[in-house]
């Protein structure tokens, strides 16, 4: 049996503790590294070491950022009367990526999920909060994901919200672009029909 080096051992286990990384992908990876030339492998432990000494939360809409307040919070060009909110930096990143969205953001930081003992103290609603009582804000929109915590946690936030006198809507669900109907399933597809509009 042949013995891998320690050094690419040791990079493997590093590795394949990323998630969605399993041993073959991070074995894969390690080799990739291996064959760049050192310049490109000093580069990605560079950005690795940048991102861990320079990213940090952003004070009003806790995305991940580089300066305080963040580009987005920043932006004058943003539609300050509306907010997105999301779980996790990454919802923040791909929405963003749609180039859709012109609004600003607040980033939860997880969802209420009683049976992991996660409460609304625990994620950022109070922060959310706050920022609606300036009385600039007139909608919400609630892009939790569509699943059991997520749902449960968009119609926590909507009790809370609505009384305030502001609009709270939440992002379609239903059946994906290129999606066949034929193999989507029944829950996707209620509500994908709930979700119709006028065409």
């Amino acid at each position: 049996m042949t013995k891998v080096a320690e050094p690419i051992n040791q990079l493997i286990k590093k590795l394949a503790k990323l998630p969605g990384v399993g041993g073959k992908t991070a074995s894969r990876l390690a080799l990739y590294i291996l064959r760049s030339s050192k310049e490109e492998a000093y580069d990605l432990a560079r950005s690795i070491v940048s991102v861990k000494e320079k990213i940090t939360f952003c004070s009003v809409c806790y995305n991940l950022t580089d300066e305080n307040p963040c580009n987005i919070c920043k932006d004058e060009k943003r539609d300050k009367e509306i907010i997105c909110v999301v779980e996790e930096p990454g919802d923040l990143m791909a929405l963003e990526s749609s180039g859709e969205f012109k609004g600003k953001y607040h980033v939860l930081f997880g969802v209420i999920s009683p049976l992991d003992g996660v409460t609304p103290d625990d994620i950022k609603v109070q922060e959310l909060l706050e920022r609606l009582n300036n009385g600039q804000v007139k909608e919400v929109i609630v892009a939790t994901n569509p699943t059991t915590n997520g749902n449960a946690t968009a119609l926590y936030l909507s009790n809370l919200i609505k009384p305030l006198g502001i609009k709270v809507t939440r992002i379609a669900q239903g059946i994906p672009i290129g999606g066949d109907i034929e193999y989507t399933d029944e829950v996707t597809l209620r509500k994908a029909m709930e979700g119709r509009r006028d065409f």
